[in-house]
């Protein structure tokens, strides 16, 4: 059975009742984050990519932070137990399709399953499904050309869509550190940004002691 937040009684229920009449509702962090410490690591062990561990990383926060699983059902707000990813992959005739990653608690599985996703979505094996009566998703884009500072995502204004969506830029190296552009967009009905900060400390943290992370099995830190 689904599982609603008790909205009597929320902090934020003043808050929510106000933003979700919104036009538009969402607000949008830009930060940089250093990624040098995780492909430290990786170069370190085989198997899985260095997308692929953003992803997994970023997926795994998420889950772990109560209103990232947040989603707005009519006038309720439906709480999942568990969300995965979504994320946009180039094809070579220069389209692009959707690969589904599937959230686990161990990167090797995590990996495997999502290189063959994208490898699917890539050779155009998997149809163009955006998934949009699933809410149990966190959306993904990369775009490794653009190391930027601001960013907008494609909205259907005529949908109440309370999905997170995150983006990824180009890395830049500066010396020792190896600087990524993150994108955090949120619906501020369901959210503010002391929790989409909260998100980036985790994520910041994580990417900078990714061992425990990356580890077969490894526990939530």
């Amino acid at each position: 059975m689904p599982t609603f937040l008790k909205l009597d009684g929320w902090p934020r229920r003043a808050a929510f009742d106000h933003y979700r009449r919104f036009d538009k509702p969402y607000f949008n962090v830009c930060a940089r984050v250093d990624v040098a410490p995780l492909k430290a690591a990786l170069a370190e062990q085989s198997g899985g990519g260095f997308s692929l561990a953003c992803h997994f990383l970023a997926l795994r926060q998420a889950n772990e932070l109560e209103p990232f699983r947040y989603r707005l059902a009519g006038e309720r707000v439906r709480i999942h137990e568990i969300v995965h990813g979504s994320t946009t992959v180039l094809r070579e005739d220069q389209s692009f399709g959707f690969a589904y990653l599937a959230h686990a608690a161990d990167f090797a599985t995590f990996a495997a399953r999502g290189a063959a996703a994208i490898r699917a979505a890539r050779e155009g094996q998997a149809a163009f499904e955006p998934r949009l009566d699933d809410s149990a998703l966190i959306h993904f884009t990369t775009l490794p050309w653009v190391h930027f500072s601001s960013f907008s995502h494609a909205r259907n204004w005529g949908r109440a869509d309370s999905v997170p969506k995150l983006a990824f830029g180009r890395v830049d190296r500066d010396g020792p550190r190896e600087w990524m552009p993150l994108s955090v967009e949120v619906h501020h009905a369901l959210m503010d940004g002391l929790h989409v900060g909260r998100f980036v400390e985790r994520f910041e943290a994580a990417l900078q002691n990714p061992q425990p992370w990356l580890a077969a099995g490894a526990p939530a830190a």
